[in-house]
């Protein structure tokens, strides 16, 4: 019992640091004027409400994202 809640508290620890670095590199912002794509984001060429489809330009063509 013990070592199942060391798993699951370790992890808790694990996703809190994950999703921690992944919104650290995102400046602040208003709503909808930040694409995100799988990988990577961009500023919205014209921003919209969030969860509107957008794009980013990528090294192999158009990246398509979500705004946030």
């Amino acid at each position: 019992m013990r070592s199942l809640k060391v798993v699951i508290l370790c992890a808790g620890i694990l996703s809190a640091c994950l999703t921690h670095q992944v919104f650290a590199q995102v400046p602040p912002h208003a709503p909808g004027t930040i694409c995100f794509t799988p990988n990577f984001w961009c500023w919205a060429e014209w921003p919209g409400p969030p969860g509107a489809p957008c794009g980013c330009p990528g090294p192999y063509g158009y990246v398509p994202g979500t705004l946030g």
